[in-house]
């Protein structure tokens, strides 16, 4: 009777809007039948947890049941959180200043909990920067993050008022991104998305991607407009194009003009390192992705997920030319998966 509860409850609160506009896109996409579309949207819904931008982005109109079933979906990404992380301890990774303080030994910059600080502890953070990043402590896909210039006010006072009006939480320092990230795309610090899974007290890394901006903002997050690559493990070069959450694919980043596949990454086997240590810092968290960025002196976390999205793994057609999704790869550390 449960599952029928359940069964009922989605259907009630099903996003008909968006069900329909989904049936319309793949239609214009793939040219199937929209009936048959539809009753396959939902299916996959129940089926494998898919979402409406799974089956898009995952063309899962073009993949048989038994292909279907090796996708990592949005229903399946909340099971692996579910079962392994413990929302006691969410806090940890939501609020930017608790972030900083717990994992300050791979920050590698000076911040300040703005909204917490005097007027004179600010002017005295100050005094050595030209710009700073201004960000909410609790807001996450790069909502509200500014860059903000000393230059652009009158005075350090002026500045102070105009941040307290914005009722900002968090300031730090600019991190300075490696020559060979800039080389990338140099209006973002482009971010490396690092996953790992504890799995009998061993940290694993499971899958990394680079996160690159493509937009006027400084950041890369593929919410805001960014694109990804999936990154080769072993050798620590981009696997392949990148792609944004509009389906378009970037032989080569539109901004910089650089081409993307088999570009190295620098520090790789550090950056793989610090997020296997961190990953036992709070044991309790068995499932992270890390937002990792590379300076000439090496990695340093931006952030870190509790809930990492799903959208950045390699499973768009191009990424995934035999059809097959990232979820063995999960399965091979999470058991009962």
């Amino acid at each position: 009777m449960g599952r029928l509860k359940y069964i009922f409850h989605c259907i009630l609160h099903m996003d008909y809007k968006s069900l329909f506009d989904t049936v319309k896109t793949v239609h214009e996409v793939s040219g199937k039948n929209r009936i048959w579309l539809f009753f396959d949207i939902i299916k996959c819904g129940f089926k494998y947890g898919a979402g409406y931008k799974d089956y898009i982005l995952c063309a899962f109109y073009d993949l048989s049941d038994k292909q279907r079933a090796t996708y990592v979906t949005r229903g399946i990404n909340n099971s692996i959180v579910k079962s392994l992380n413990d929302p006691a301890y969410y806090h940890i990774f939501d609020n930017k200043s608790e972030f900083y303080t717990t994992f300050a030994e791979y920050l590698h910059r000076e911040w300040l909990h703005f909204s917490k600080c005097t007027k004179e502890q600010f002017l005295d953070f100050m005094q050595d920067k030209d710009e700073i990043i201004c960000k909410p402590d609790d807001a996450s896909c790069g909502v509200g993050v500014e860059k903000l210039k000393k230059a652009d006010y009158a005075t350090l006072d002026a500045m102070y008022e105009d941040l307290k009006k914005k009722g900002a939480d968090v300031i730090e320092e600019v991190v300075i991104q490696h020559p060979d990230m800039n080389r990338i795309n140099p209006g973002s610090v482009n971010t490396i998305r690092v996953y790992t899974v504890l799995s009998d007290g061993v940290s694993n890394v499971v899958y990394a991607c680079i996160r690159m901006g493509n937009s006027d903002r400084p950041v890369d997050n593929i919410n805001a407009g960014g694109m990804y690559s999936p990154i080769d493990l072993e050798t620590g070069k981009i696997a392949c194009a990148a792609c944004d959450k509009q389906r378009i694919v970037y032989e080569r980043h539109p901004r910089s003009g650089c081409l993307l596949k088999g570009y190295r990454i620098p520090y790789w086997d550090k950056v793989m390192d610090i997020c296997r240590e961190a990953a036992h810092k709070v044991p309790q968290m068995g499932y992270i992705g890390w937002d990792v960025a590379i300076t000439k002196d090496g990695p340093l976390f931006i952030e870190a997920n509790n809930m990492p999205g799903h959208d950045a793994f390699p499973q768009m057609p191009l990424q995934a030319p035999d059809k097959i999704g990232i979820l063995p790869v999960f399965q091979k550390y999470i058991k009962g998966l």
